[in-house]
């Protein structure tokens, strides 16, 4: 039987094009939840190009999810691993408090890399590829639709 870590990692997969990612893990702050990992690919889509994706944000719950959990994704013209260590924290340290919807804004509270004065992510759909790829079932053979992932995108942005 296939899990539903090995089902999301299997559609990132396909989304990578068989690039294999580093993985960071983070420790949990939450006894009930397993940590959270980051899948980085160095080079992709591109030469030059950096995305993230977290897993361990969709273990928790928020009461505005109604349509499937939440993970986070991140795609930077930059070689600085920090972007997507960005992500993984924010996901470990904020899952079941935000609910990463489209529009919202999160303050990293510093800048996010030395490469940039950024220190903010804006939440909204990802642009690496096709919309319907960003909706991944993790459901269990014969209980499809019951355990959906949306995959959401991390925008750096200034603090304004």
């Amino acid at each position: 039987m296939i899990s539903r870590v090995e089902r999301f990692l299997a559609h990132l997969d396909r989304l990578s094009r068989g690039v294999e990612p580093a993985f960071t893990p983070f420790r949990s702050s939450t006894p009930d939840l397993d940590q959270a990992t980051v899948m980085t690919y160095s080079n992709h889509p591109s030469p030059g190009y950096l995305v993230g994706y977290t897993y361990g944000l969709s273990l928790a719950d928020h009461p505005a999810w109604r349509n499937g959990s939440r993970e986070l994704s991140i795609s930077v013209r930059s070689t600085d691993r920090l972007w997507a260590m960005a992500a993984g924290h924010l996901a470990e340290t904020l899952r079941g408090k935000c609910p990463f919807g489209y529009g919202n804004t999160i303050d990293f509270g510093e800048p996010i890399s030395p490469e940039s004065r950024m220190t903010a992510f804006v939440i909204y759909e990802p642009t690496i590829a096709d919309p319907q790829d960003f909706r991944v079932d993790v459901s269990p053979e014969g209980h499809e639709g019951h355990d959906v992932i949306n995959i959401v995108g991390l925008y750096p942005i200034h603090d304004v």
